[in-house]
C-alpha cells in the first residue's frame, strides 16, 4: 500500500477517518553534500515536512516525515550545514510527493483548471485551480529536433479576428512550435532560425507560400490534396447550380411557391435593366440587392425553379403506400372514404385527416424526392462505388439531360483520380486543366486559374506522399483544448497544452 514510499522508514500509521496519517524518517545513510560532494551523516539538527502522497481506498494520506539538518565535513565550504533531500520521492518546497504531483499532473494536462480541480477532488487530492494551472505551467515541453518535413496550418483564436499558426513533423504529428499570429513576416522570421527544413506542406494561403518562398528558397512547398478537392468541390457546386434549369428536367418540379415567383419577379427585373446596357452595380443599387446577388442572377439564362426536397415524417400512412398507389391509378376518382375502408381493413390504426393530408400532398404518387443543386452535386462527387442503385440511376439521368452536367461528371472522376500522388500526375494536370479550358465550365476554369497560380506546390502534392492531414488533426486536438479553456487563459498557456505530449 505504501511502496513508493520505500525509501523511508514508516514509523507510524493512524486512520483519522477521511485522512491517513503516516508518520516516517530518512535512513540513516551518508548524503552528499550538494555543494562539495563529499558525504556525510553528522547530524547538526531535525526538521519536519508534511506532504500529501497518493489516496488510498478513496481517503487522502498524509505523510509527516522527519529529515535531518547535516553537517558538511569539510572545512571552508560554502554550505556549512544543508538540509537532505529524498530524490524521486520529495522535491525541494513541494508539498506532494513525486508520484502524486506526476498522477496531478497527468489531470492537469487533460483539463487544465477549474475542471481539473474539480475532479481531483472526487479523487481525494484535491488543489485549487490557481495550483493546477502552475502545475500546468511547471510540466516541461519536450525538446523537438527541427524535422525535415514541416506541415504549416493555422487556426482561429477568435473567429473571423484572430489567428494562430501552428508547425508540426508532417511525417510523425509531433508538434514542434505555435506562432501567435499567420502574417507571413512571423513565420518567415521563424523559419530563418531554423535550419534542416527541406519539405513544406501547407494550403493554398498565399501569405504562407509567401513567407517560405524568402525564407527558404529551396525547400519544396506542398499543396494539400483535401484543401485541393475542397476548392473543387464549392466550384462544382456553383457550375450545377448555373446549369440547374438544364438538367433538372430529369426530375419532376416542386409546385411553385411564393419564394419561388419572388426568384423570377427579381430575375425579371434583373434581366430587363441589363438588356438597357444598366451595369451590374447600378443594378444593385436600382433593385436594393447585394453585388453579388446580381451578378449570380445574370449568370442563369432562365429563372430556375425552387427544387427543395419536401423533409416529411414517417406516417402510419407509409405501409400502404404501394396499395393507394395502385388503386389511384386505376382509378383516378376513387373515393378517399373508400380508400380508407380498404387500408383499415389491412390494418390502418390512423386517422381519415392523416390520409387526406397524405395523398394532398402528393405522398402517394411521388417515386423520388425532388433533386436539389446539393444532392446533385453529391452525387457527381460521391466515387461510384459508393452510390447506390437508385442514386446511380439518377445521376445516368441527370448527366443525360444536361451536356454540361455529363461533361463535368468526368473533368470531377479524372481530378479525383490525380489526387492519389505517383509520377507523372503533374503532366496530367496539364492535359486536365487544357480540357477544362476547352469545356463549357467557367466556374471550373477559374479553378484551373487558382491552381496555375499555385502550380509548382501543386504539382508537389499529386506526385510526393506528403500531406497536411496530420496538422488539421491537430488543429481538431486544438480546438477541443480551447473549448476547455474558455477563453479564460492567455495565449502562452494555450501554446504550452498544445505543445505538451
Amino acid at each position: 500500500m505504501f511502496s513508493g514510499l520505500s525509501v523511508l522508514v514508516v514509523e507510524d500509521v493512524a486512520d483519522y477517518g477521511e485522512v491517513i496519517r503516516v508518520v516516517a524518517r530518512t535512513r540513516d545513510v551518508p548524503v552528499p553534500c550538494p555543494v562539495c560532494g563529499v558525504p556525510t551523516q553528522k547530524v547538526h539538527g531535525y526538521h519536519g515536512r508534511t506532504v500529501a502522497d497518493v489516496p488510498v481506498d478513496g481517503r487522502r494520506v498524509v505523510v509527516r516525515v522527519r529529515v535531518r539538518r547535516l553537517v558538511c565535513p569539510v572545512l571552508g565550504c560554502r554550505r556549512q550545514t544543508f538540509r537532505e533531500q529524498v530524490p524521486g520521492l520529495l522535491e525541494r518546497h513541494q508539498r506532494r510527493t513525486a508520484r502524486l504531483t506526476g498522477q496531478v499532473s497527468g489531470v492537469v494536462k487533460e483539463l487544465c483548471g477549474r475542471a481539473a480541480a474539480r475532479l481531483t477532488r472526487v479523487l481525494a487530492a484535491p488543489l485549487s485551480y490557481a495550483t493546477a494551472l502552475r502545475l500546468l505551467r511547471r510540466i516541461p515541453t519536450p525538446a523537438v529536433r527541427i524535422p525535415r518535413v514541416i506541415g504549416v496550418d493555422d487556426f482561429a483564436l477568435r473567429r473571423r479576428q484572430r489567428y494562430a499558426t501552428i508547425i508540426i513533423d508532417a511525417e510523425t504529428g509531433q508538434r514542434v512550435d505555435v506562432l501567435p499570429d499567420r502574417e507571413a513576416a512571423t513565420l518567415e522570421a521563424w523559419l530563418r532560425q531554423k535550419h534542416g527544413i527541406e519539405v513544406v506542406c501547407r494550403d493554398g494561403s498565399a501569405a504562407y507560400a509567401e513567407a517560405i518562398h524568402r525564407a527558404l528558397p529551396d525547400a519544396v512547398q506542398v499543396s494539400d490534396r483535401w484543401h485541393l478537392w475542397r476548392n473543387l468541390c464549392d466550384k462544382v457546386l456553383a457550375e450545377v447550380r448555373a446549369h440547374a434549369p438544364c438538367w433538372a428536367t430529369a426530375t419532376p418540379p416542386r409546385p411553385g411557391g411564393v419564394r419561388e415567383q419572388t426568384t423570377r419577379e427579381r430575375w425579371h427585373k434583373i434581366h430587363q435593366l441589363l438588356s438597357q446596357g444598366v451595369g451590374l452595380l447600378d443594378c444593385s443599387r436600382r433593385l436594393g440587392l447585394a453585388l453579388n446577388t446580381v451578378k449570380r442572377y445574370a449568370r442563369i439564362p432562365e429563372p430556375s425553379a425552387q427544387r427543395i426536397a419536401p423533409a416529411y415524417r414517417p406516417t402510419l400512412v407509409d405501409p400502404y403506400r404501394d396499395h393507394l398507389r395502385t388503386r389511384r391509378a386505376a382509378d383516378p376518382g376513387v373515393a378517399v372514404t373508400q380508400l380508407l375502408r380498404e387500408i383499415k381493413e389491412q390494418g390502418y390504426t390512423g386517422s381519415a385527416n392523416l390520409l387526406v393530408r397524405y395523398l394532398n400532398q402528393g405522398r402517394a404518387e411521388g417515386d423520388r424526392p425532388v433533386t436539389t443543386p446539393r444532392r446533385a452535386t453529391r452525387l457527381l462527387l460521391t466515387h461510384p462505388e459508393h452510390l447506390r442503385t437508385k442514386e446511380t440511376a439518377l445521376l445516368a439521368a441527370l448527366t443525360a439531360a444536361c451536356p454540361e452536367m455529363a461533361e463535368l461528371a468526368t473533368r470531377v472522376r479524372e481530378f479525383a483520380e490525380l489526387l492519389t500522388p505517383a509520377t507523372g500526375n503533374d503532366a496530367k494536370l496539364t492535359e486536365w486543366i487544357t480540357a477544362v479550358r476547352a469545356a463549357d465550365l467557367p466556374h471550373l476554369q477559374t479553378f484551373c486559374n487558382g491552381l496555375e497560380l499555385d502550380r509548382a506546390a501543386v504539382n508537389a502534392g499529386l506526385t510526393l506522399p506528403y500531406h497536411n492531414g496530420r496538422t488539421e488533426g491537430v488543429n481538431s486536438r486544438t480546438k477541443r483544448i480551447m473549448r476547455q479553456m474558455h477563453g479564460r487563459a492567455g495565449f502562452d498557456l494555450l501554446r504550452h497544452r498544445i505543445l505538451l505530449p
